[in-house]
C-alpha cells in the first residue's frame, strides 16, 4: 500500500524551522508543525521549486536552516500544466492575481495528484470562502483537487 501524498507549503516548513514565538496562536501552530514532521516518514512528502525559493528568502541563517529541512525531499518541477492551471486559479478567482506563487502551490499539488496541500496560508490558500471555487477550477481543468489542510487537521489522519 502506498503512503498517501503531501505537498509541503513554504508555511509549514517556516514554522519548523523558526525559533519559538511567544504568541500563543503560533507557538501551536509551530508545535503541531513539529508534530506533523516527527510523522513525516508516513508520507510521501513533496516540495517545488516554489518552496525552495520562498525557503530561501530573508535572513541567510534562517534560509539555511529552512533549506536543510527540506533537503532530500522530492521537487516538482513547475510544469507548463501547472502554470496553466494557476492562470485559471487566478482569472476565476480562486486565488487573487497578486499571489500567483499561493496559485502554483495548489495548481502543481494538484497537476500531480497530490492528496494533500499542507499549509498556514489561510488568507489565499486554506480559505473556506474560496475553498469550492478552488476545488471546482481544478475539477474544470481536469485534475482532482488536493485536500487542503493544516498539521492539525493531518495529525489525526
Amino acid at each position: 500500500m502506498s503512503k498517501p501524498s503531501v505537498y509541503g507549503e513554504t508555511t509549514v516548513v517556516g514554522h519548523i524551522a523558526a525559533r519559538q514565538q511567544a504568541d500563543i496562536i503560533v507557538a501551536a501552530r509551530q508545535l503541531s508543525s513539529r508534530r506533523w514532521w516527527e510523522i513525516r516518514d508516513g508520507y510521501e512528502l513533496v516540495v517545488s521549486q516554489i518552496v525552495i525559493d520562498e525557503c530561501s528568502a530573508g535572513d541567510s541563517v534562517a534560509a539555511n536552516e529552512r533549506l536543510q529541512l527540506i533537503d532530500g525531499i522530492q521537487v516538482l518541477d513547475v510544469s507548463v500544466d501547472a502554470r496553466n492551471l494557476a492562470v485559471q486559479l487566478m482569472t476565476r478567482h480562486g486565488i487573487p492575481e497578486t499571489e500567483p506563487r499561493d496559485a502554483l502551490h495548489i495548481s502543481l499539488a494538484a497537476v500531480n495528484g497530490i492528496q494533500y496541500l499542507l499549509t498556514w496560508k489561510f488568507r489565499h490558500i486554506a480559505n473556506a470562502e474560496t475553498r469550492a471555487t478552488i476545488e471546482q477550477i481544478c475539477r474544470d481543468c481536469g485534475y482532482t483537487p488536493p485536500s487542503i489542510c493544516s498539521p492539525d487537521e493531518l495529525l489525526g489522519a
